[in-house]
């Protein structure tokens, strides 16, 4: 198989129109009842395997519930159901750092869900692995793509850039509770975002580590192509925990990830927007009404955009380890992590958001 980061293939990738037209100009809008743009029938293979990478994943629920429920159809397994249902309420992985495969981070499928952006890790100081680190990652975006790639995969190198740290990517404990899904991410390293998880992950000792996509649901209304808003303000958990465990923080933000999707008006005062919001004061999180591409199509469906994203891990910040942190104490650090985060963007904006529409904003 020929080499997937060869320059050969993304000079023929720019002869395809359609992609083509969305790498120049990514923030390009679209109305779907008047274009359809459909995928030209000479697309190299390669790249109709790094397509199939990210259906894969987009669809991994689903696929998992299917075959969940095909196995219930079936009386002989209806035993072995029912005992793994029990282990599932039982199990405290997902609490105490799950069960991470370098296997299964390593797997091919990874390079190639990586390569469909492109999706790339820029490492600005080493890590030393002395110590635990927390990293908070911006922006969340609509699902924290790049976060994905980063940290719950080795598709961008982690190992290799910061040897003897160990990521653990966070997310809703409501994931940890969906069949045969939950054994695969936590096989990726994946864990539950409770204050109970993130301090038993950091607790296992030098080099142990936990990623949060800090803004939210709150932050995922806002992800729009060309726009950096952050919600940041009044996030002081994980910058407490930190302190509470002598973790170092770690800010990382990741251009391109608001770019991947695109998102239906939803200003506040709108119905849209009414209607999310109270979505989220219930379940704790909402569902954003956003498109991207389809599988036959560049400009309409459910897949992300082939823009690049380009995570930029920043210069950890040192913190004093305090059991019980004051507020003044925990403002201070946050001070000085929006001082790092800002300093990450205006560094790097020029080179990697150059399509951008507005400066990074936190806006709560």
């Amino acid at each position: 198989m020929p080499d997937l980061t060869s320059s050969s293939r993304t000079s023929s990738s720019e002869k395809l129109s359609g992609d083509s037209k969305f790498r120049l100009s990514p923030l390009r809008r679209f109305n779907p009842l008047s274009e359809i743009e459909f995928v030209p029938s000479n697309v190299p293979r390669y790249r109709r395997l790094q397509t199939f990478a990210v259906a894969m994943w987009a669809l991994l629920i689903p696929i998992c519930m299917a075959v969940f429920y095909l196995f219930c159809s079936i009386p002989a397994l209806w035993p072995f159901l029912v005992l793994y249902c029990i282990f599932i309420a039982f199990d405290g992985a997902p609490e105490h750092g799950g069960r991470s495969s370098q296997w299964v981070r390593s797997m091919r499928i990874w390079r190639y869900f990586v390569e469909y952006y492109p999706a790339t890790l820029k490492k600005e100081t080493d890590l030393p692995p002395d110590r635990p680190y927390v990293f908070g990652y911006h922006p969340h975006g609509i699902i924290g793509m790049g976060a994905l790639a980063t940290f719950a995969t080795e598709g961008t190198g982690f190992s290799q850039q910061f040897p003897g740290i160990s990521p653990h990517l966070l997310t809703l404990t409501s994931n940890f509770r969906i069949p045969f899904y939950r054994e695969i991410i936590m096989m990726m390293g994946i864990c539950s975002v409770s204050k109970r998880s993130c301090v038993n992950v950091l607790r296992q000792g030098k080099g142990s580590a936990i990623c949060i996509v800090i803004g939210g649901a709150a932050e995922s209304l806002a992800a729009r192509p060309g726009t950096a808003d952050l919600t940041l303000r009044k996030r002081l958990g994980f910058i407490k925990i930190a302190m509470q465990q002598g973790a170092d923080l770690v800010p990382v933000f990741s251009f391109g990830e608001n770019d991947i999707y695109e998102q239906m008006s939803n200003e506040k005062g709108t119905v849209v927007y009414t209607i999310q919001k109270k979505f989220q004061a219930i379940l704790g999180f909402t569902f954003p009404l956003f498109h991207g591409r389809g599988l036959l199509n560049y400009n309409f469906g459910l897949m992300p955009h082939r823009r690049a994203i380009v995570t930029v891990v920043g210069r950890p910040i040192s913190v004093q380890q305090h059991d019980k942190p004051t507020m003044d104490m925990i403002a201070e650090v946050q001070e000085r992590y929006i001082e790092e985060l800002l300093r990450i963007w205006n560094t790097y904006k020029d080179s990697y958001a150059r399509h951008r529409k507005q400066e990074l904003r936190i806006i709560e």
